[in-house]
């Protein structure tokens, strides 16, 4: 685990933990590394709770409730999937607080509509609706990755805060 990546690890969890909040996340692109960057931290269990890595659409349809129509009409890198994810995370866990991705990390899969770099991310606060958005990273899969954990923890950060 990087500095920096510990570093924001660390100030999401303070920030969570002063506003009471409970984390889960439901990843694909990433294969678990936000819940490995969270789980650095000591003390993490206070504020997360359950980690969902669910790579194959079989799984995001058997734990997290994402309704094959779904990934059928939007695939699953969408904002549709990612926000499907997000509830089914919330609805599986002790979490009041949420964040989701499913991407495109490279160096196959791309394609014209979705080429490598895309990411889908939805998150999920308490008394807010889900917020999604689609970005496009640059790099290498190690990067698109890490730029996705970070972008992930960022805005949880933020809002934390």
């Amino acid at each position: 685990m990087d500095d920096e990546l510990l570093e924001l690890a660390l100030s999401t969890g303070k920030a969570l933990e002063t506003r009471g909040w409970i984390l889960t996340t439901a990843e694909s692109c990433t294969g678990g590394w936000i819940a490995e960057a969270i789980t650095a931290v000591s003390g993490s269990s206070a504020w997360f709770d359950t980690g969902f890595v669910t790579y194959s659409n079989a799984a995001k349809m058997r734990l997290l409730a994402v309704p094959e129509s779904t990934l059928r009409q939007f695939g699953a890198v969408s904002t549709q999937t990612v926000e499907a994810m997000v509830n089914g995370a919330l609805a599986n866990s002790d979490a009041n607080v949420a964040i989701a991705v499913s991407g495109v990390a490279g160096p196959t899969g791309g394609t014209p509509d979705k080429p490598v770099g895309t990411v889908c991310l939805a998150w999920s606060w308490p008394g807010q609706p889900v917020f999604s958005e689609t970005c496009h990273f640059n790099g290498d899969r190690t990067s698109i990755r890490r730029q996705t954990v970070i972008h992930a923890l960022s805005l949880i950060l933020y809002k934390a805060t």
